[in-house]
Formats: C-alpha cells, sequence, structure tokens
C-alpha cells in the first residue's frame, strides 16, 4: 500500500514539475502606425505635412474639375456635331488627363518621402521600442509583433492588441 502511494505521490510531482515546466507563449501585436499618428499628430512637421497634403489635395481636385468641365464641353459640343470643336476638346481632355497623372504621381511620391522621412525618426523609435520592452516584459508577453510590418500575420484576437497601452505608455 506504501508504495502505491509513494508511486501515486510521484507520479503526481512529475506531473505538476511537467505542468509548470511548459510555458504558454504570449504575444501581441502593435499597430505602429496609430501609435506614429498619436505621436506626432501635434508636431509641427506633421501639420506641415498635413498642410502639404491638403493643399495637394485642393489643387487635385481643382485638376479635377477643369477635366470635367472640358468633358461637359465637349459632350456639348458632340451633341451639336461640331467636329472641329470635339477635336481640339479631345486633345485638350488628353493632355490634361496626362498631366493630372502625373501631377498626382509626382505629389503623392513627395508624400511618401516625407512621411518616411517621418516615420523614421530616432528618437520615436527609441521611445517607442523601450515602451514595447517595458510592456512586454510586465506583460509577460515572448513577442509583439507589428501589424504594418508583417504580411505573415494572417489572424488575431483584439485581446492581444497592445496598442492603446503603448499610446497611453508613451503619454499621448
Amino acid at each position: 500500500m506504501n508504495k502505491k502511494i509513494f508511486a501515486l505521490a510521484l507520479l503526481t510531482l512529475v506531473l505538476c514539475g511537467f505542468v509548470s515546466a511548459q510555458q504558454i507563449t504570449k504575444f501581441g501585436v502593435v499597430d505602429t502606425s496609430r501609435v506614429y499618428e498619436a505621436y506626432f499628430r501635434d508636431t509641427g512637421p506633421v501639420r506641415n505635412y498635413e498642410k502639404k497634403k491638403a493643399d495637394f489635395q485642393k489643387q487635385i481636385d481643382s485638376l479635377t474639375q477643369e477635366l470635367k468641365d472640358l468633358q461637359a464641353k465637349r459632350a456639348e459640343a458632340l451633341k451639336n456635331k461640331n467636329e472641329a470643336t470635339v477635336q481640339r476638346l479631345d486633345s485638350q481632355i488628353t493632355k490634361q488627363t496626362e498631366y493630372l497623372k502625373e501631377y498626382t504621381n509626382a505629389k503623392n511620391m513627395e508624400l511618401d518621402s516625407l512621411r518616411r522621412s517621418l516615420q523614421s525618426s530616432d528618437s520615436f523609435y527609441q521611445k517607442l521600442y523601450s515602451t514595447l520592452e517595458r510592456i512586454a516584459e510586465g506583460g509577460g508577453y515572448s513577442m509583439i509583433l507589428s501589424l504594418q510590418d508583417s504580411n505573415s500575420i494572417l489572424w488575431y484576437s483584439p485581446s492581444v492588441d497592445v496598442t492603446d497601452e503603448v499610446i497611453s505608455a508613451l503619454g499621448l
């Protein structure tokens, strides 16, 4: 009987040791673009970026409206069977369309370059990584993944999203 109790106690100890030796990996995700927006939203460089973006959009809207006006004039000339005017307007529409495409591409590249330079701020990333380290260690996370930088995240539970905690820890 003592052997059975001893064997049962030993088995219980072994199982308890096995269970406690197993660690469950806990991971979190962070939306770095949301953290970035919260961090920089009130800074001069971001306000400058947003102003440029708005100015570019205003110019694009104006060019688009000019194109629509030309198309309306063309439709009217076509309705009135004025072939010379239709051909002239076709040429203007083609030129305006090409200019709008080139302008939009150039301004998008300019804005993208400006945005990338803002996002590569060393002080921001140093603060972000130290904050992530503190949250990961305090929360028992084995890893924290960025939603933007990994195409391998196919699904995640909102319960692992630490973005709000990061924003709060950064004092934003």
